[in-house]
C-alpha cells in the first residue's frame, strides 16, 4: 500500500506499506548531488554525506554507532550525482528508534571542526584509493571526457585539491541552499505505518524548516565524441567508451536498457560471448547505462592486454554495427526482456530496493509508478526501436573514448573511435 503526506513546508513523507515482510528501511532524501556544485566546491556533497554520521548536539558518533547496533541496524549513506541519501533497515519494533537517531543525525549534525580534519583525511584516502584502481579510475577520466567542463561530468567524491580546502562555513552554506523542505524526502518500505511515520516526523521537520525555496535550475550538459589516452604503468589497459542515451524520463529508455543488456549486459550478451568466450582477449568487459533527470549515457567497459586493446575496440564495433544494421531478433528481444524483468522482480523482494524505488520515483516522476507499468513499457519494445537506439546512441562521431594504462594515442587504431 502506497500513502504520500506533503508537509506544509513542502517536506515529503512517502511510505510503501509492505506487509509480510518483518523489517522496515527508511531514507532520508535529499533532491541534490554532485552536479549542483560548483567546480571549487566539488566534493562538497559526498562530504557532507560522511560528516551526517559524525556527531549530533544531543550524540557522539560512537553513541550514533551504537545505538544503531543495538537495534541490529544496518545503516549507510550514499551520495549521487543528482541525490543523497541517509538510510538503514531494521525490523519494523524497531522503526521509532531508528526514525530518531535518523532525523537527530540529519537535523542536528554538529560538523566539528575536529571531526572535518580526521574524515578530510578519509575522505582524501578514499580519493587515492580509486586513482590506484583502474577499473574505478577510468570511470572518473570517461566522464570528464563525455561531459566536458559540465558539473555532471565531476567526480562524486571531488579531488585531493577541492576536498582540502573545503570548510566548515562552505559545508553550512551549501545545506542552506540545496537542503531546503522541497527537495527532503522521507521514505519508507516494509513492516511500516504511514499515519505513525507522518505523526513522527511531522514535527520534527516542521519545526526545523520554514517554507521551501527553489534552487536555481540545473544546466543541460552537452556531449560531443572525444578521446583521452591516459598513460600509467599498469599490467592491463583499461578502456570505456560511449554516447549518449536516453534519459530517466524518456519513453526511449526502456528500448535503451534491452540494447544494452543484449550487448554486454549479461553473460549471454554479444559481447561477453564474443570477446571473451569466443575470442579470449579481455576477463571483464560489460555495458552499462548511467541515466539522470534530463540526459544519459550508454558505456562499454573492457580490461585487456596492450597487444588486444585494438582487436577487442574493433569487436565492439562490430558487435554494435551488426546490431545497427538490424542483426536481432524476436528471441534476443524475448530473452533481454524476460532478463530485465525477472531482475526488476527479484529486487522488488528487498525493502532497501522497495525503498529507493519508490524515492527515485518520487523524485523522477512526482509519483508512485508501479510494476505492471513497468513491466507493460519493456514488453511492449520492438526489435526496431532496439535497432533505432542503437544508432542514436553510437552515432557517427559522437562516441566518446577514454583508455587507461601502458597505451599512447598513436598505438590506437584511429577508425575504432570513429564508430
Amino acid at each position: 500500500m502506497f500513502n504520500k503526506t506533503v508537509l506544509k513546508n513542502g517536506v515529503r513523507i512517502i511510505s510503501e506499506q509492505l506487509e509480510h515482510l518483518q523489517s522496515v528501511s527508511l531514507g532520508i532524501w535529499v533532491d541534490t548531488g554532485s552536479r549542483d556544485e560548483l567546480k571549487e566546491e566539488n566534493g562538497i556533497c559526498h562530504f557532507i554525506e560522511h560528516m551526517i554520521f559524525k556527531g549530533t548536539r544531543n550524540r557522539s558518533s560512537l553513541q550514533i554507532a551504537k545505538e544503531l547496533d543495538a537495534i541490529g541496524g544496518l545503516s549507510n549513506a550514499f551520495t549521487g550525482k543528482e541525490t543523497t541519501c541517509f538510510h538503514a533497515r531494521v525490523l519494523g519494533k524497531h522503526f521509532t528508534t531508528l526514525s530518531d537517531i535518523l532525523s537527530d543525525i540529519f537535523l542536528n549534525s554538529s560538523f566539528d571542526v575536529n571531526d572535518m580534519e580526521r574524515e578530510r583525511q578519509v575522505i582524501l584516502q578514499e580519493i587515492s584509493m580509486v586513482e590506484d584502481a583502474p577499473d574505478d579510475n577510468i570511470h572518473v577520466l570517461f566522464n570528464r571526457l563525455f561531459w566536458g567542463g559540465h558539473p555532471i561530468g565531476m567526480s562524486i567524491l571531488g579531488t585531493l585539491e577541492t576536498v582540502s580546502a573545503i570548510g566548515k562555513e562552505t559545508i553550512l552554506k551549501y545545506i542552506n541552499e540545496y537542503y531546503v523542505p522541497e527537495k527532503i524526502l522521507l521514505v519508507a518500505a516494509g513492516n511500516v505505518n504511514h499515519n505513525s511515520m507522518v505523526s513522527f516526523f511531522e514535527p520534527l521537520f516542521e519545526s526545523a524548516y520554514g517554507g521551501g525555496k527553489t534552487s536555481s535550475e540545473r544546466s543541460i550538459p552537452r556531449t560531443n565524441g572525444g578521446l583521452s589516452v591516459n598513460f600509467k604503468e599498469l599490467e592491463q589497459v583499461h578502456i570505456c567508451l560511449g554516447g549518449e542515451s536516453p534519459s530517466q524520463t524518456s519513453d526511449r529508455r526502456f528500448a535503451c536498457a534491452i540494447f544494452s543488456t543484449i550487448l554486454g549486459g549479461n553473460m549471454s550478451s554479444r559481447l561477453f560471448q564474443e570477446i571473451r568466450e569466443n575470442r579470449g582477449l579481455a576477463y571483464s568487459v560489460y555495458s552499462f547505462l548511467s541515466a539522470y533527470v534530463d540526459t544519459g549515457f550508454l558505456g562499454v567497459y573492457a580490461a585487456t592486454d596492450f597487444q588486444n586493446v585494438n582487436p577487442v575496440l574493433e569487436t565492439i564495433q562490430a558487435e554494435i554495427k551488426k546490431i545497427n544494421r538490424g542483426e536481432l531478433t524476436k528471441s534476443d528481444l524475448t530473452a533481454a526482456k524476460d532478463h530485465l524483468i525477472g531482475g526488476i522482480y527479484l529486487a522488488s523482494e528487498s525493502a532497501d530496493n522497495r525503498m529507493m524505488r519508490v524515492a527515485k520515483n518520487e523524485i523522477i516522476f512526482g509519483r508512485y509508478v508501479d510494476y505492471d507499468e513497468l513491466i507493460s513499457n519493456l514488453e511492449r519494445v520492438t526489435v526496431d526501436e532496439v535497432v533505432e537506439i542503437a544508432g542514436r546512441v553510437f552515432e557517427d562521431g559522437k562516441v566518446s573514448l577514454a583508455a587507461l594504462g601502458p597505451i599512447r594515442e598513436e598505438d590506437l587504431d584511429k577508425i575504432n573511435i570513429v564508430f
